[in-house]
């Protein structure tokens, strides 16, 4: 191998982006995101993409960011046990949660669900963070063309953008903009066409 030093990675995860993509494996397959397995697969990935030997890359700091029901409405929609659920799944795996509330508008329509702030706090977050913690590597699970302008400002301070999705329907819901933008950009859909069994490495069974 070329490189002989330890390389960090920081991974960054847009929680609402998350959900669609575990929506869609259960909708599919019955499956959900082993979060486990995927850092595991994560090293792995960049260690092929640099020809380098995935126990040198390290996974030193990892964030989740998304909007959140308070207590009441959670309850009310039955979602407090599903919520705690993902949310051990992330403390085991050393993820840090931010969350903000989720504010629910009633209009002439029905209810409207208003998610503020939130990716302007994951952006601002990833941005700092890479800053100080110097990572080599920094991994973007989101598919928002709203994060374009970070993966540029991240280029910026010389570190390797890598933008990961998942787009089990096929839907093509990935920013072309923010997939231009980053180093590199690994759709996990390609991936698992080509090796079924990937599926069952990265996933639970519901």
């Amino acid at each position: 191998m070329a490189n002989f030093e330890n390389k960090s990675i920081g991974v960054f995860i847009d929680g609402g982006y998350f959900a669609k993509i575990n929506e869609a494996l259960e909708r599919q397959m019955k499956m959900s995101v082993n979060i486990k397995a995927l850092f595991r697969f994560i090293p792995e990935l960049i260690g092929q993409l640099d020809d380098m030997d995935s126990k040198k890359l390290f996974i030193t700091e990892s964030h989740y960011y998304r909007g959140r029901y308070r207590v009441n409405d959670a309850q009310n929609k039955h979602l407090l046990f599903s919520e705690r659920l993902f949310e051990d799944s992330l403390i085991e795996n050393d993820i840090i949660i931010h969350y903000k509330h989720l504010r629910e508008v009633h209009g002439s329509h029905g209810p409207t669900v208003i998610e503020k702030g939130i990716d302007t706090w994951f952006a601002l977050d990833t941005y700092e963070m890479t800053l100080y913690r110097d990572f080599d590597y920094v991994v973007l699970i989101s598919g928002d063309a709203d994060h374009e302008m970070l993966a540029k400002k991240l280029k910026a301070l010389k570190t390797h953008v890598i933008l990961l999705t998942w787009d089990p329907a096929d839907t093509g819901s990935t920013s072309r903009l923010l997939s231009e933008e980053a180093c590199t950009h690994i759709e996990l859909k390609k991936l698992t066409d080509k090796d079924p069994s990937l599926i069952k490495r990265l996933c639970n069974q519901l």
